[in-house]
């Protein structure tokens, strides 16, 4: 999601007040940080992807980073970088999210919750892609967004961590979402959702556990964003036309220390050379 200073706080947006007090009680073990890792994660959470989007910062403060694009041809060989660019992550860094990742793997360090400002860091399969256009170039499943289209971040909705149609679901169940998907016609022509797709985080849709994880444009370059990764047109316009559904494509995202860490146990890349002092 692209950051919204103008939005109204999340805590002042909760519909239906018995459902959100509801919705809070559900959230307490994510905010407790339980929910961070998957108790039935893999040991090997990169089995059978043969491509892989993987962002690193410098710390779980940092809220720019570096991509770098990975395939093989199976879990035997070694990975080959394809392309690396620049991209922003949330506006306060980055903290453990749920995916696919064991819970055994997660360190002592934040967790992700609704409205924190951090990214999700860990091992995510990727969603639909979307977009403003009727269509576009690529391997992931395209989904055409509408004014109507809305992914739910009230945590105490039963659409919580969903993009649904106002027209199927009601105007009702809408109700207190920031997160229009034709962001061009609600915020003044905001293009960042003019290309995207879905990091499968918190799949199990838990309250309080984070939503509305994207990769999306940067409206300016640099410019952080309120929890999920963004980047310069081109550079999304050509992963969107290399991602493949078939190949089990991957995203990783970990600040530097969890990556060193993680890389053998994962099996990912080796990381990149430290870029030398100016």
């Amino acid at each position: 999601m692209p950051a919204n200073p103008d939005a109204t706080p999340r805590a002042s947006r909760f519909a239906w007040p018995l459902l959100a007090a509801l919705g809070l009680a559900w959230g307490i073990a994510a905010l407790a940080g339980e929910s961070a890792g998957n108790p039935s994660g893999s040991d090997d959470p990169l089995r059978g992807a043969q491509q892989l989007v993987l962002v690193t910062t410098d710390g779980w403060d940092d809220a720019q980073g570096m991509a770098r694009r990975f395939e093989r041809p199976d879990d035997a060989a070694p990975w080959t970088e394809v392309a690396s660019f620049p991209v922003s992550i949330g506006r306060h860094g980055s903290a453990w999210g749920t995916g696919l990742h064991a819970a055994a793997d997660v360190d002592d360090g934040p967790r992700k919750r609704e409205g924190d400002g951090r990214s999700p860091a860990g091992v995510f399969a990727l969603g639909t892609a979307f977009g403003y256009a009727d269509a576009v170039a690529s391997g992931l499943p395209y989904q055409a967004m509408t004014r109507d289209d809305w992914c739910m971040d009230v945590p105490a909705s039963p659409h919580y961590n969903r993009i649904v149609d106002a027209r199927q679901v009601g105007a009702d169940a809408v109700a207190g979402s920031s997160e229009p998907m034709r962001l061009d016609l609600h915020r003044d022509g905001n293009p960042s959702y003019r290309l995207g797709f879905v990091i499968e985080h918190n799949p199990g849709n838990v309250p309080q556990g984070g939503s509305c994880i994207f990769a999306h444009l940067w409206r300016a370059p640099g410019e952080p964003t309120a929890g999920c990764t963004a980047m310069a047109d081109a550079d999304m316009e050509a992963m969107l036309e290399w991602l493949d559904a078939d190949k089990a494509p991957r995203f990783v995202l970990l600040p530097r220390a969890q990556y060193a860490r993680l890389a053998t146990r994962w099996q990912l890349p080796a990381p990149a050379p430290a870029e030398p002092e100016r």
